[in-house]
């Protein structure tokens, strides 16, 4: 893969047009690869949407990590 294609899978992957996996086949071999890219271009990992069951347990996840860095201030 050359780096104008890695950049373009890259920045698809950050737009979720793309996911982890397909990144997979196309010749990343693992994710820190993937994030090493992502900061390369300035762009952030893409964030599942907040639907489906696991909602619930996203929030509760979340609300446990905003509760500890609010103690560490």
């Amino acid at each position: 893969m050359d780096a104008a294609e890695r950049e373009m899978l890259i920045r698809r992957y950050a737009a979720c047009d793309i996911s982890w996996y397909e990144l997979r086949e196309r010749g990343f071999e693992d994710f820190v690869q993937v994030l090493g890219a992502l900061g390369e271009l300035g762009l952030r990992q893409p964030v599942a949407p907040m639907e489906g069951p696991n909602v619930e347990a996203r929030e509760r996840g979340r609300a446990i990590i905003r509760e500890a860095l609010r103690a560490q201030r």
